[in-house]
C-alpha cells in the first residue's frame, strides 16, 4: 500500500498496516523511504537509520562524536600511519547464524572495494589490502596514511555483512540483508514499510527491549505528526521546526533535538551526461549569481523557525574546520545581476528538482522567489526522495536539492562529493588541485596541516560552486511519552539499544 497524500487516507493507511499490538513493537515514521538496503550500495540518510538497528559496524560514534567500539573492541595505528590493526569482538553471530570473525570482515571490506555497484570505493580508496592476522584480528594496510579511515568505518563502509548471504545474493543483497545488529530483516514493501524483529542471539541482547521495529516512510511532516498523535506511530524523525512549540507543549509527547553535523545543499550538474550541457553547468559566474541571490539567514528564520544555521561550506560556521575567510555571503541581488550580465544573460531558465516533503518544498519556493529577482526563472520539480537520488546518479538533472547527514571527520562531508572519482560525485565536478588538496588532507595526522588543505580547497570550491551550500539544520524528534531511553545524537541516527516502550 502506497502512502497517499491526503491526511485522512494516510491515517487510515497506518491503521490498516498495524499488526496485532505488541507490547514492545516500535513504529517509527521516517521522512523518506530508504533506497537499496545494502550497505555497499546505499546512500540515503533514512537507510542509515535502518542500518543502525540492523547492521553493526566495526566502530560507532557516541553522542559526543567520539569513535567507540562496536564489532571491533580495540585498534591501533602503526608508527608510520599506514597500518591499522583491529581486534574483533568474539561470540558474535550474523542473523543467518553464521559466525562473525576476521574472515567476515575481510570479505565485507573487499566486497565494498570491488563490487561494481559499490558506493564505498572512494571511502576506502586509501586501503591497499585488508587481511586476517588472527581469527579475531584484522590489519588494514594503506597506500598512504589516512586518518579518516576510522570515521569511514563508523558508517556504511564498516558495516559487516554475512559473507554467505553476500556471496549468494551478490548485488541483490538488499532484497534480504543479513547483518549482525540487534534487529534482523523481516520484510520490505517499497514506499510502505520496512519491518525488523529482535535478533535473539545478538551479542548485546540485554540492552534490547523492543521485539519488533516497523519503519514507515511518510514524507509529509504534518501527516507524520498526526500519525504520532493518533497512536499509529511511536516516534518520528525530522519533526518540522514549525511544529516544535506544539510538541513541547503536548503532555503526551517528548521533544528531542540536536544540531546536525551535516548540511543542506543544491548540486549542479557540471559534467554528468547530456543535461550538463547548459549555461548554468558551464559558467561558474551564473552559479555565483544564483548563490548571491539567496538570503540564507532568511531561509533559517522563515522555513526553520530559526532552528537552522545559515551556511556556505560543508561544515557549519561553529565547526573548527570552517574557513572563516569565506564567511556566509549576505544577499546581493545587484552583484548577482552584474554576474549574470557578464555571463551574457539577463534571464536564465533552470529546472530545480527536490524531494516532495513540505519543508523542502517550502524552502525551494522561497529560493525560487529570491533568485527570480536576479533573473533566474526556476521551475520546481518535486519527486520522491529515492527517485531524486537515482536521477542525480544518472545525471538526469540540472540543479538538485539534497541533504547530507554529515560525518564526524570533515573528509566525510567533502571528499566523495567533489573529487574526480568520488563515489557520490553526482555533479561529475573534477578539479585536479581539489583532488590533490583533499587527498593530502587525508594523509596528514596534523590537524593544522589538514585545516590548511581544507581551507585551500574551500576557496576553489567556493569559486567553482559545483555544490551550493545553504545551511545546517537541527535534527528534531517527537516521541510518545511511553517510549523512553532514546538519546539524540548529532549524526541523526536512532539508536535503539536501551530504548523501552511502556
Amino acid at each position: 500500500m502506497k502512502i497517499l497524500p491526503r491526511l485522512s487516507t494516510l491515517l487510515l493507511a497506518g491503521a490498516m498496516l498495524a499488526s496485532p499490538a505488541l507490547s514492545a513493537e516500535l513504529r517509527i515514521g521516517l521522512a523518506d523511504d530508504a533506497d537499496v538496503l545494502d550497505p555497499a550500495q546505499s546512500r540515503t540518510f533514512v537507510g542509515r537509520i535502518v542500518y543502525t538497528a540492523m547492521c553493526d559496524k566495526l566502530v560507532d560514534v557516541s553522542p559526543d562524536l567520539k569513535i567507540v567500539p562496536q564489532l571491533a573492541t580495540e585498534w591501533a595505528w602503526s608508527a608510520d600511519g599506514k597500518e591499522l590493526t583491529m581486534k574483533l569482538r568474539e561470540g558474535v553471530k550474523f542473523h543467518d547464524e553464521t559466525p562473525f570473525n576476521a574472515a567476515a570482515v575481510v570479505a565485507t571490506i573487499e566486497r565494498n572495494m570491488t563490487l561494481p555497484e559499490s558506493r564505498r570505493k572512494s571511502e576506502l580508496s586509501s586501503v591497499e589490502k585488508i587481511e586476517a592476522v588472527g581469527d579475531y584480528e584484522v590489519k588494514f594496510t594503506l597506500k598512504a596514511p589516512d586518518v579518516t579511515l576510522l570515521a569511514q568505518l563508523s558508517d556504511r563502509a564498516g558495516m559487516i555483512v554475512s559473507p554467505a548471504a553476500a556471496k549468494e545474493l551478490g548485488a541483490n543483497f538488499g532484497s534480504k540483508p543479513v547483518c549482525a545488529g540487534p534487529f534482523k530483516f523481516v520484510e520490505r514493501v517499497q514506499q510502505d514499510r520496512i519491518v525488523l524483529e529482535k535478533f535473539a542471539d545478538y551479542w548485546d541482547k540485554d540492552k534490547v527491549f523492543i521485539d519488533k521495529v516497523t519503519y514507515l516512510p511518510i514524507p509529509d511532516s504534518t501527516v507524520r505528526l498526526a500519525n504520532l498523535r493518533s497512536g499509529e506511530l511511536d516516534m518520528i524523525e525530522r519533526l518540522a521546526a514549525t511544529d516544535a512549540a506544539s510538541v513541547k507543549s503536548d503532555a503526551a509527547l517528548t521533544y528531542a533535538d540536536t544540531v546536525s553535523i551535516g548540511y543542506m545543499a543544491m548540486y549542479v550538474n557540471i559534467a554528468n551526461g547530456p543535461r550538463a550541457d547548459n549555461p548554468f553547468g558551464k559558467d561558474k559566474r551564473l552559479r555565483q549569481a544564483f548563490s548571491l541571490a539567496i538570503d540564507r539567514e532568511a531561509l533559517s528564520q522563515v522555513v526553520f523557525e530559526g532552528t537552522a544555521m545559515a551556511g556556505n561550506q560543508p561544515y557549519p560556521p561553529t565547526s573548527p574546520w570552517f574557513n572563516k575567510e569565506i564567511p556566509v555571503p549576505t544577499r546581493d541581488v545587484a552583484k548577482a545581476k552584474e554576474l549574470m550580465k557578464a555571463a551574457g544573460h539577463e534571464t536564465l531558465d533552470i529546472e530545480l528538482q527536490h524531494a516532495n516533503s513540505p519543508v523542502v518544498t517550502q524552502m525551494m519556493q522561497v529560493i525560487q522567489s529570491m533568485v527570480a529577482e536576479a533573473g533566474f526563472n526556476v521551475s520546481l520539480k518535486a519527486t520522491e526522495f529515492a527517485t531524486l537520488l537515482s536521477e542525480q546518479s544518472a545525471g538526469n538533472f540540472q540543479l538538485s536539492r539534497s541533504d547530507w547527514s554529515g560525518r564526524i571527520d570533515p573528509d566525510g562531508n567533502l571528499h566523495q562529493f567533489v573529487t574526480c572519482e568520488g563515489g557520490i560525485n553526482d555533479s561529475k565536478y573534477c578539479n585536479a588541485e581539489v583532488d590533490k588538496l583533499l587527498n593530502e588532507a587525508r594523509a596528514s595526522t596534523d590537524d593544522a596541516v589538514r585545516k590548511q588543505k581544507y581551507d585551500a580547497a574551500a576557496k576553489i570550491l567556493n569559486d567553482d560552486l559545483p555544490i551550493i551550500y545553504l545551511g545546517h539544520q537541527s535534527w528534531i524528534w517527537a516521541i510518545k511519552k511511553e517510549v523512553t531511553g532514546f538519546v539524540p545524537s548529532p549524526d541523526g541516527m536512532i539508536r535503539l539499544l536501551g530504548v523501552k516502550k511502556g
